[in-house]
């Protein structure tokens, strides 16, 4: 594993970077959003933890830019606690958010998980063929998805949750399947990740009511078809 860290505070960058290096894997540092983007574009990445107050620009700016042209994991650590914030940088295209102060050992939980996901990606079904769902189609091998005849982009993390949830239309699948089958068996994370990816979701699709939520219990994909 290669890990970019990219990060302005140096105490914080040096105990992530200590942290990730004591277990074998390479750290590199970068203190600002020009110096990340650089080293994603001239090296070989296998995840990012990014936090979003760098001094040169916001880090949503380097998700969004990232996501031009590649798909490396992206897990933010930020500061910045709302939920509003969770989303945006969830909106832009990041895997997962954490909030300031977090325990290294959640951290390095989370870079376990892409890890293990990077090594396994079959836990979505991956058959040939679409699943067509009313005006919906859900391509499980291009990870393509239509609404109406057009094409909406989503981070992977989304179209995992969103063909998760297709597999059995009209079926609730409960928060913790939810986490442990498309995030990891061992999730050490809030619910609330789960919570902002189906927000965004529900924005992207352009019809909030196909995914309900059914209070206590967790998540169900109701198209009228």
């Amino acid at each position: 594993m290669r890990i970019l860290v990219v990060e302005d505070d140096h105490g914080i960058a040096g105990s992530v970077v200590e942290a990730i290096e004591a277990l074998g894997w390479t750290a590199i540092h970068a203190d600002t959003g020009g110096a990340a983007l650089q080293t994603l574009a001239q090296d070989d990445i296998d995840c990012v933890v990014l936090d979003l107050g760098l001094p040169d620009t916001d880090g949503g700016e380097v998700v969004r830019r990232t996501r031009e042209n590649s798909m490396v994991p992206i897990i933010v650590a930020s500061a910045r606690p709302d939920e509003s914030d969770r989303i945006l940088a969830l909106e832009l295209g990041a895997d997962d958010y954490l909030v300031k102060p977090f325990g290294i050992r959640e951290l390095i939980a989370r870079i376990r998980a892409i890890q293990r996901r990077q090594g396994n990606t079959d836990q979505i079904p991956s058959e040939n063929a679409d699943l067509a769902i009313g005006p919906l189609t859900i391509g499980l091998k291009s990870r393509r998805v239509v609404v109406n005849g057009d094409e909406i982009s989503l981070t992977p993390k989304e179209f995992d949750v969103l063909a998760y949830l297709a597999q059995e239309p009209g079926t609730v699948f409960r928060r913790e399947a939810i986490l442990s089958d498309v995030w990891d068996i061992n999730w050490y994370g809030s619910t609330k990740t789960l919570d902002a990816h189906v927000a965004s979701l529900r924005k992207k699709l352009g019809f909030p009511d196909w995914i309900e939520s059914v209070r206590g219990v967790g998540f169900r994909l109701n198209i009228s078809t």
